[in-house]
């Protein structure tokens, strides 16, 4: 399955090591977008999901930032967005009133 990640990052520190380590876990800046990258999924839906959440996580750390959303799409299957909280120090699913 195809996945899509878009991420609304703050404060980035280095993108380069950013962008490395999503290509490391196979996943290539989209063409003229900044922080759109797309891969490919071969694992069940909701193991795909949290496999991203945690890349994503691990990328964010080792390149240093204020703040971070991040939606993403497996498939034909839009996910929830979620946001970065530095408190419990993992991604936490924007909740929609």
């Amino acid at each position: 399955m195809n996945v899509v990640l878009v991420f609304d990052i703050a404060g980035l520190k280095d993108k380069e090591i950013f962008d490395k380590y999503l290509k490391k876990e196979g996943f290539l800046q989209v063409k003229d977008e900044f922080f759109a990258y797309e891969g490919e999924a071969h694992t069940h839906l909701f193991n795909t999901k949290a496999y991203i959440l945690e890349i994503a996580s691990t990328g964010l750390k080792k390149s240093g930032f204020d703040s971070c959303s991040i939606m993403f799409q497996i498939g034909i299957n839009p996910m929830e967005t979620y946001y970065y909280s530095k408190e419990k120090n993992d991604f936490i699913e924007v909740e929609i009133k």
